[in-house]
């Protein structure tokens, strides 16, 4: 049975940064809630490309050779093997897209890896 998902009352129900909650799954994606602050982690994923799009606020995401600014209602895909970065300078929520089972951290593990959790 297809239910909603109401993004502003799933934001409310988590405060922690860097740790996406699941809230919706198709064809073998996840669709993830996060709330970003701080820089993240430089990594990449091998097999995956990610959606990121800003519900709220706003964050840059830098690569090595440039940085982009992402603001509310912006979407940014990152190939699969790109090395990246996600900043926020400010509390920024955002919608991930991505396979099932992708770790946040990408190829690093440390303490930003997330465990999977919904919401």
């Amino acid at each position: 049975m297809a239910e909603k998902v109401n993004l502003e009352e799933k934001f409310s129900l988590f405060g922690e940064h860097w740790r996406p909650k699941v809230v919706g799954e198709l064809n073998g994606q996840e669709v993830k809630l996060v709330k970003l602050l701080g820089p993240f982690t430089w990594h990449h994923h091998e097999d995956a490309d990610e959606l990121f799009l800003v519900v709220k606020g706003r964050f840059r995401m830098e690569f090595r050779e440039r940085q982009v600014w992402l603001e509310e209602g912006e979407l940014m895909v990152v190939p699969r093997g790109v090395e990246h970065r996600p900043v926020a300078d400010e509390e920024a929520h955002v919608l991930l897209f991505e396979p099932s089972g992708t770790l946040n951290t990408g190829n690093v593990r440390n303490e930003l890896t997330a465990p999977e959790a919904q919401v």
